[in-house]
């Protein structure tokens, strides 16, 4: 590798995230650039088959669905399983679907149930990756390195899905309908390549930190423990009766409750996400309609949204590094309040297009920062459970949020969904901002045990 592209590859991915997450984060950066070029060919073909509104809608919804029906479920899965197998398989069935999809196109025996199906069974696919995803990944970095890891995997989803990959996809759909499907296809199955070259060992339990760190000076190193999962596994002993479904399920619930600082983090997603998507549910018209800017402009928007969020990837390490995880959570909450309430008073697109990329930087930091003090806090045999609950949370604040601000603009004017964000997201700040620093706090607790034992 020549001396420069491997300063840059040290750079963006420093030796301390480890293999195993190169090769993760690898697998991700390709299936987004394939994610990202579908993201503009989906809603052509789509527009190609019908001009109807209702079946449209259809198409949106049936991104959200699985997560809200197979959230859960998904989750008890990806505690129950080999997390780096599901990737793989997953990868491999989006990959054949994709195939059928371009099948059917360049055949010109492509309908509108045939994409409605192959929007759901593609849902249904990244619901069970990314939770099996995200918990895999504090098996394969340092406990310290959580949340840049989280920042270097979600810098790659805004670079290739967000910025590289929509006009691609939008070229490629020009030049051939099922091209970009078929590409996306071929990006799937290389992304599982990469997975599988995941070692399984490493794959197989948490990450631990160096003996440097978790040991007294001058202590002897005791030698390398077994994990638990695997121990279980090749053990003689008889193995435990297997739980059903829901009683895993019951766990994973039973745990949240029980946790109040990871209970209210949970509890503040959905309401944040209930706001947002009131709020963004009418962009599009707010764009035209209070801002004067064509499709275009409304393209810029969230253009500007993401190179925000490349400058708040970037910018992750520092910040973590300067500022405590509480005041990172602050600061991204103040910043939500005061982008409701530009957007409620502004008819500056200059304005609305600088206060996206402030935004964006702050989603890119808050979900980092959120997820990364879960994926601390929350025990490893629970993290695919407490995970779904998240995503099923997450998802229904939007699909709550949404026709809450369809109405609300529909009533009271093309402003009156960001008033709503602004006067919730005021309560919502007053609320929490004490209970911030016992959220940033909440896997401390288990972080010392592990130390112990090492």
């Amino acid at each position: 590798m020549p001396r420069a592209l491997e300063a840059v590859v040290g750079s963006v991915l420093p030796a301390r995230l480890g293999a195993g997450f190169r090769w993760l984060w690898s697998a991700s950066t390709l299936t987004n650039i394939g994610d990202g070029i579908v993201l503009a060919a989906g809603p052509l073909l789509v527009a190609s088959q019908t001009r109807d509104p209702f079946v449209v809608s259809l198409a949106f919804f049936c991104e959200f669905l699985p997560s809200l029906v197979f959230g859960t479920f998904a989750g008890v899965v990806v505690d129950r399983a080999d997390r780096r197998r599901i990737i793989i398989l997953v990868n491999l069935v989006r990959a054949g679907v994709l195939a059928v999809l371009a099948t059917t196109i360049a055949t010109g025996s492509i309908s509108v149930p045939i994409v409605l199906l192959g929007l759901l069974l593609l849902g249904t696919a990244e619901t069970f990756a990314d939770l099996a995803s995200t918990s895999l990944l504090p098996r394969l970095v340092p406990r310290a390195s959580i949340g840049l890891a989280n920042a270097r995997l979600q810098g790659g989803y805004l670079l290739m899905n967000q910025l590289i990959g929509p006009p691609i996809g939008a070229f490629l759909f020009v030049a051939g309908m099922a091209i970009p499907f078929a590409t996306d296809a071929v990006c799937y199955a290389l992304g599982a390549v990469l997975v599988s070259r995941i070692a399984s060992s490493v794959a197989s339990g948490p990450a631990t930190e160096p003996a440097a760190e978790s040991e007294p000076a001058g202590a002897t190193a005791p030698a390398a423990p077994t994990e638990p999962r695997a121990a279980t596994a090749t053990s003689p002993a008889t193995p435990p009766p297997a739980s059903s479904v829901w009683r895993d399920l019951a766990d994973g619930f039973r745990w949240l409750r029980t946790n109040p600082p990871m209970r209210t983090l949970a509890l503040t997603v959905v309401a944040f996400n209930v706001t947002f998507g009131a709020a963004w549910s009418v962009l599009v018209l707010y764009a035209g309609d209070r801002l004067g800017m064509d499709s275009v402009g409304f393209g810029l928007l969230t253009t500007a949204s993401a190179i925000g969020g490349i400058i708040g990837t970037a910018a992750y390490g520092a910040l973590e590094r300067r500022f405590s995880l509480a005041d990172l959570m602050r600061a991204g909450l103040l910043i939500e309040t005061g982008t409701h309430l530009i957007f409620a008073l502004t008819r500056s697109p200059e304005v609305a297009l600088l206060t996206m990329v402030v935004f964006g930087a702050h989603e890119v930091v808050w979900w980092t920062t959120s997820i990364t003090i879960r994926q601390r806090a929350v025990p490893d045999e629970l993290m695919g459970r407490v995970g779904g609950i998240y995503t099923v949370g997450l998802t229904g604040g939007i699909v709550v949020g949404t026709p809450i601000g369809g109405l609300l603009a529909r009533s009271f004017g093309i402003t009156a969904p960001f008033w709503f964000g602004f006067a919730g997201s005021v309560l919502l700040v007053a609320v929490l901002w004490r209970e911030l620093r016992h959220i940033a706090h909440a896997g401390e607790a288990r972080a010392e045990p592990r130390a112990q034992a090492g």
